[in-house]
């Protein structure tokens, strides 16, 4: 067993987001975790993610702690409102954009498959 506090993670620069801080928790290099690893993201208002990996293999499962996130699909004509305590699985080749459209802050665990 490996115990992780939050004031031992480090912050890490995401591609393609943007207003936004995301810490790793649990990984291969924090934990030797093989088969996926957690994050925590933090959205400012305005901030989000651009439309990404339509062909990522990986799976994603996110999970609003606090506040609420919007997720767009490629052509934006599915949205999906994500509040506290509310979760999505994306499965591998799903692309998605994220965005948090209100004006307070969100935060939002983020489990992917390695």
């Amino acid at each position: 067993m490996i115990k992780r506090e939050i004031a031992d993670c480090k912050t890490y620069d995401a591609p393609g987001h943007f207003k936004m801080t995301a810490m790793k928790i649990i990984g291969k290099e924090e934990t030797g975790a093989e088969k996926f690893w957690m994050g925590l993201s933090h959205f400012l208002p305005g901030g989000g993610a651009e439309y990404a990996y339509e062909d990522s293999p990986t799976e994603k499962i996110y999970y609003v702690l606090e506040g609420e996130v919007t997720i767009y699909t490629k052509d934006k004509k599915e949205k999906i409102v994500l509040k506290k305590n509310d979760s999505i699985f994306i499965g591998p080749n799903e692309g998605r954009s994220l965005i948090n459209e209100t004006n307070m802050p969100a935060s939002m665990l983020v489990v992917v498959n390695c």
